[in-house]
């Protein structure tokens, strides 16, 4: 699951991951509202759950802060499902310590998406 207000940015990274390989459905999510929504809605449900969510952090409506302070509400079953990488522009040491405080925030990459950081990814939390 892409969670990133730029549509241009998640036609990318998602263009990337099916070139690569890496997934075969990709969720693109416009904001961490709707993105939460999504998520709220697989409790209990037999579709598939994200394994892997690349968060930003400077979005419209709900910032990726917000998102993760919503998203530590959710069912414990339900975390436990997904690995979270924050996909930002951001190069801030600061914000990069402050995403790594949540437990279940694996990961914090800068923009773009590329083939080389996909198959660490790959490699780190799917092999």
């Amino acid at each position: 699951m892409l969670v990133d207000d730029n549509p241009n940015d998640n036609f990318f990274h998602e263009r990337e991951i099916k070139k690569n390989n890496v997934a075969n459905i990709v969720i693109s999510m416009t904001s961490g509202t709707k993105a939460l929504a999504h998520l709220r809605s697989k409790k209990g449900n037999k579709d598939p759950h994200p394994h892997l969510i690349f968060l930003d952090i400077n979005m419209p409506d709900m910032n990726g802060w917000e998102f993760l302070q919503e998203y530590n509400t959710l069912d414990k079953e339900l975390q436990s499902q997904a690995v979270i990488i924050m996909l930002t522009t951001s190069q801030n040491a600061d914000d990069k310590a402050k995403a790594m405080k949540w437990s279940f925030v694996s990961d914090y990459i800068t923009k773009p998406l590329t083939k080389d950081l996909m198959k660490g990814i790959s490699t780190k939390y799917f092999v």
